[in-house]
């Protein structure tokens, strides 16, 4: 059974794929792998490892030997899912491998945000602190989380862990109702708490209705020293309307992990805001979920997956 990697380097060169090896008869590691190259690569495989590589409709078609799709993610985006079935072409993606690395990240920005890190940094650097008349610089008001409402958007395994983390600090954590499913869930409206938060983060995926969930009209409704944090994924909130709302003072800080297109070849304001200095702006690279542990369940998982395929079992 011959098994094709195709972007081996969203792993990392530090993460052991002999795992995977030892699954299969044949294994071919490419770093990366571009459109044009992957009729050629998968032509005789019957596995394909991926990660975010697209295939395509028509590649799947002329591959009458593949019979598994391993993605090394949890999104399917990226495949036909439709020719795959259609192909009789089996489809496994992992779960919760990183749930403890997010919620780390989501802590760090919330932690970075509420101290004014990004401000406090840029003074430093700017020579501030070494005039100051006093001992310490306090032009910036930080938020002491505790006694402070967090709302979560999303209440799956990393909205939890999320809310766990911030719940030792003495935060009040709650689980906003599923988006698009207001009038049936019990739990609170988004728009109907936005007044009472100190902290939002959000941790459900990319649909029609949560796309721009956090836009001009929540955003207005937000408490002026409130926090926005994304670690879900770009185009969940309406960034542009975020950083508007965020230079005129009307929310306290925001920090992403996720922007509509990755990378942001073409840039992206959030990026160009870096440069100002005077916002309590966070930007990071989508690298939320990239701790060595969660790369190593990764391949874990993968594993699983592979294992299950020989044996027939659906997971």
């Amino acid at each position: 059974m011959k098994a094709v990697i195709l972007d081996a380097a969203t792993l990392g060169d530090d993460i052991d794929l002999a795992p995977l090896r030892d699954e299969v008869n044949t294994l071919e590691v490419h770093d990366l792998t571009t459109p044009e190259q992957c009729l050629e690569r998968l032509q005789d495989a019957e596995i394909v490892i991926v990660n975010k590589v697209k295939l395509e409709g028509d590649l799947l078609s002329s591959l009458p030997r593949l019979k598994l799709i391993c993605l090394l993610a949890t999104g399917t985006n990226n495949i036909d899912m439709e020719t795959a079935k259609r192909q009789g072409i089996q489809v496994r993606n992992v779960t919760a491998y990183g749930t403890a690395s997010v919620a780390q990240h989501t802590l760090m920005l919330m932690l970075s945000l509420a101290n004014r890190l990004p401000l406090y940094q840029s003074d430093v650097i700017e020579g501030r602190w070494n005039k100051s008349p006093l001992f310490c610089l306090l032009e910036h008001r930080t938020l002491e989380l505790a006694g402070k409402r967090l709302a979560i958007v999303g209440s799956g395994e990393l909205g939890q862990a999320v809310a766990r983390l911030a719940q030792t600090f003495g935060m009040e954590v709650i689980f906003t109702a599923r988006p698009g499913n207001e009038t049936q869930d019990k739990r609170p409206a988004l728009a109907d708490i936005a007044p009472s938060l100190d902290v939002l983060s959000l941790h459900c995926p990319l649909t029609e209705d949560t796309r721009h969930l956090v836009d001009a009209v929540v955003l207005a409704r937000m408490k002026p020293g409130a926090l926005l944090i994304n670690c879900a994924r770009g185009g969940i909130i309406d960034e542009e309307a975020a950083l508007q709302a965020l230079r005129e003072n009307r929310i306290g800080g925001l920090g992403v992990d996720v922007l509509p297109n990755e990378p942001p070849r073409e840039g992206h304001p959030l990026i160009d805001a870096l440069n100002e200095g005077d916002l309590n702006l966070i930007v990071t690279p989508h690298n939320a979920w990239i701790t060595p542990e969660a790369r190593a369940n990764v391949v874990r998982l993968t594993v699983e997956n592979l294992r299950s395929f020989k044996t027939g079992v659906i997971v």
